[in-house]
C-alpha cells in the first residue's frame, strides 16, 4: 500500500471522505450515539483546517483517490521554548489501512510539517488500552512517562 500512498494537506473537496474517518476516530474514543461530538463541534474542526489565524492543521492519507486515513495537530506557544510546539491531537487510519506503514506516513506527516515550522518538537497522547498503537509510537517517538490529568468544567 505505500508504493500508491500520499500524505498531503487536506481540502475542502475532501470533505465527504474525511468525515467517515473523523466519525471512526470518534468511535473509537467511545464519541458516537448518544455520546457523539455535537455536529457543530465538527463543523468547526472542519472550518478551522481552512482559516489562516487557526493554528489546527490536517493531513490525509490517500491511496488510489481514496481516503484512508487523517492525522490533525496544533502549533502552539510554550514556556519552555521559543519556537511553537506541535501536539499531534488525531490520528486515525480506517480499517483496511492498518498495519501497512499509513499511521507511521501520517506521523513522519506531522514531523516534517512541524520542522518547517521551526517546532523543537512534536508530542502526542493514547488511551492506555491503545496497545496497537502504542506499538508503532514506541518506534517513531519515545515515552515521555508523563500522565496526564484532567477536569471537565
Amino acid at each position: 500500500m505505500t508504493d500508491a500512498l500520499s500524505i498531503r494537506p487536506v481540502t475542502r473537496q475532501d470533505y465527504d471522505q474525511w468525515l467517515p474517518l473523523w466519525d471512526g476516530y470518534n468511535a473509537f474514543y467511545g464519541r458516537s450515539g448518544p455520546t457523539a461530538l455535537a455536529p457543530d463541534i465538527t463543523r468547526m474542526t472542519w472550518e478551522r483546517f481552512f482559516d489562516a489565524y487557526e493554528p489546527v492543521n490536517a493531513l490525509v492519507a490517500e491511496v488510489d483517490g481514496k481516503l484512508v486515513g487523517l492525522t490533525h495537530y496544533i502549533f502552539h506557544r510554550s514556556t519552555t521554548s521559543i519556537a511553537p510546539n506541535c501536539y499531534l491531537q488525531d490520528l486515525f487510519t480506517n480499517e483496511a489501512a492498518r498495519g501497512k506503514g499509513v499511521g507511521r506516513a501520517l506521523i513522519n506527516g506531522v514531523y516534517e510539517r512541524a520542522q518547517l515550522a521551526g517546532s523543537p518538537r512534536v508530542y502526542w497522547l493514547t488511551h492506555e488500552t491503545n496497545h496497537t498503537a502504542m506499538e508503532l509510537y514506541n518506534k517513531v517517538a519515545e515515552h515521555s512517562g508523563f500522565v496526564v490529568y484532567r477536569k471537565f468544567l
